[in-house]
């Protein structure tokens, strides 16, 4: 088949084998609002739990962080995975982080394979490339950027990537893989957010805009302590 007949068919296969097999009590966030306060409780939640001591640790460092409060995975056969998120910068100069962007991810998969979960997921955005590569249109993890694992447990230590992925899961897939996963700005979220239209670089980058509704995510995120050596103001 050829790759494009495959593009065009993949947000129907994904939206069959998601709607065919996932919990019957997967949430669906309707707005923008409620995916930001389940984003805030999913962080919290990151931060209290006790392999997540390198994220806790680093999370200062990084340029952006992107949240999927529930990324909803299931298949026989053919496998997908999709969820809604948010996105956060940091100003590297000030340590300030922007109000939230929002995009969806989602994959497709074909091998042999049975079963569901829902998954929290957050990426931390560790270089200028990655946070670049979240600005684009749309960009794949692992092709457009270099996605790793992120350390987890109280030895961890910490591949050198753009993207660091950790996750918390409960079903019958073991382990979290998002190579592959491709991440979409949903513009008419960020409209619908913001009230007007929005760019997403003047949300992350220029934070130009705000909405106090996100005030609570973003003042439980560590600025960075100064002076700021692992990252530079964006050469745009």
């Amino acid at each position: 088949m050829p790759s494009s007949v495959r593009f065009a068919l993949f947000p129907l296969l994904l939206c069959l084998v998601l709607c065919s097999a996932l919990p019957a009590r997967a949430e669906y966030y309707t707005n923008p609002e409620s995916l930001v306060n389940q984003a805030t409780v999913v962080y919290r939640g990151f931060l209290a739990d006790p392999d997540m001591q390198w994220f806790r640790n680093n999370v200062s460092t990084a340029r952006g962080i992107f949240i999927v409060p529930q990324l909803l995975r299931g298949g026989f056969i053919v496998g997908g995975s999709g969820g809604r998120g948010v996105l956060l910068a940091q100003d590297p100069t000030t340590g300030r982080w922007s109000s939230p962007a929002f995009y969806s991810m989602g994959s497709l998969s074909v091998g042999f394979q049975i079963g569901a979960d829902a998954s929290e997921i957050i990426l931390l955005v560790m270089t200028d490339r990655g946070l670049k590569a979240m600005l684009s249109t749309d960009f794949k993890l692992g092709a457009d950027v270099a996605v790793a694992a992120g350390p987890v447990g109280i030895s961890a230590k910490a591949q050198t990537a753009d993207i660091l992925a950790f996750g918390r899961s409960q079903g019958l897939y073991g382990g979290i893989s998002l190579e592959g996963a491709i991440i979409n700005p949903l513009d008419d979220w960020n409209r619908q957010y913001y009230t007007s239209p929005v760019q997403i670089f003047d949300i992350l980058i220029t934070q130009k805009y705000n909405n106090p509704q996100a005030d609570a995510l973003r003042q439980l995120l560590p600025k960075a302590k100064p002076p700021q050596t692992q990252g530079k103001p964006l050469g745009w």
